[in-house]
């Protein structure tokens, strides 16, 4: 009996040990003559309130046979009237971008989307609200599309090139039923550069683990370097953005004249609510084009502690547990037990 309760316990302690081990780690407007054609989102659905990819994309989970509607809004600043057109586009996930179509080829997502104006005639310092809906029938497979709503303008005389202008809210839709899929990140190794023009980089990689595309961006802190040194945070110039299961490279370009090092590298990203840091060790090559792998910093998941603890509880239980069936009753203070011709008294 005390043998199979001693094997269940270690077994429930093995996937803790290996837990232990150290961890490696608005679109813009579309110009035209001296202004812009602007587009912005107007609603914010209220689960996502605080989601700020949700305040700038049509970011929705809807199951078959839902039907939702947004607002955005199309603006003039251009010193002339406008003829804009208003259409839905398809987009991709490809190498770390949102990538647009560049004509007007539909598939699922566009078939679903409408807009209740498709052309406008906006003059100067005009503004004008249009309605997005998104119909999914009820029979649509599951999975994540992605598409955009675009406000288009055309310039150019009659018989010269034609030059089209064009701006857009992105649209990022999961479609099966039950809740929405999680979304989640994991950083990978960390990299320290220097570009062929002598600048520090910083690259790290990382991954989408989880079942929502994701728009990754972040800051790096240096801090322990040479002297005492610290420096950042370095903000990424661009979001890394990664379908579900896909992996992709986040970098960071530092101040030119920062010392090699070494230094503690502390690393945050992020995309909406979803977030990931990690820490590591790195030291800058000393050679223009060089790379230096950085030296991760032992990290541990949150949930480790709690389930050791609770681990050394349950452990401290069974020994008790243990003792009382040997000795055929608690142990008080000051008791004397005797067995096989032994003395033991406990303090």
């Amino acid at each position: 009996m005390r043998r199979r309760i001693l094997r269940a316990l270690l077994l429930l302690l093995l996937p803790l040990s290996g837990a232990l081990v150290p961890a490696a780690a608005q679109a813009a407007p579309a110009q035209s003559q001296d202004g812009a054609i602007g587009v912005r989102l107007l609603d914010v659905p209220v689960a996502r309130a605080d989601d700020p990819r949700a305040r700038t994309y049509i970011v929705d989970h809807l199951a078959p046979g839902t039907t939702i509607r947004r607002r955005i809004e199309i603006s003039n600043t251009t010193p002339s009237s406008e003829a804009v057109s208003v259409y839905e586009g398809t987009a991709s996930v490809d190498r770390g971008a949102f990538v647009p179509a560049s004509g007007r080829d539909g598939d699922e997502l566009t078939r679903w989307t409408n807009v209740d104006q498709s052309s406008l005639d906006l003059s100067s310092g005009q503004a004008v609200p249009v309605s997005v809906t998104i119909a999914v029938p009820p029979d649509a497979p599951s999975g994540e599309r992605y598409g955009v709503v675009w406000a288009e303008v055309r310039s150019g005389s009659p018989g010269a090139v034609t030059v089209v202008n064009r701006v857009g809210i992105r649209i990022y839709l999961s479609v099966g039923p039950g809740g929405e899929p999680a979304s989640a990140m994991r950083i990978g190794s960390l990299t320290g550069n220097r570009d062929t023009g002598g600048r520090p980089t910083v690259t790290a990689q990382v991954s989408n683990t989880g079942g929502r595309a994701l728009d990754i961006t972040g800051e790096l802190a240096l801090t322990s370097g040479p002297g005492g040194l610290s420096g950042g945070p370095y903000a990424t110039e661009k979001a890394v953005t990664l379908r579900p299961g896909q992996s992709g490279t986040v970098i960071l370009v530092l101040a030119k004249g920062l010392p090699d090092g070494p230094w503690t590298a502390h690393l945050d990203l992020s995309s909406g609510t979803t977030k990931a840091s990690t820490e590591a060790t790195l030291t800058f090559p000393d050679n223009p084009g060089a790379s230096a792998p950085a030296t991760p910093s032992p990290q541990f998941e949150p949930w480790v502690l709690p389930a050791v603890l609770a681990a050394l509880l349950l452990l401290a239980t069974i020994l008790i547990l243990l003792a009382r069936r040997r000795y055929g009753g608690p142990i008080n203070s000051g008791q004397h037990l005797e067995q096989d011709g032994a003395t033991s008294e406990s303090a």
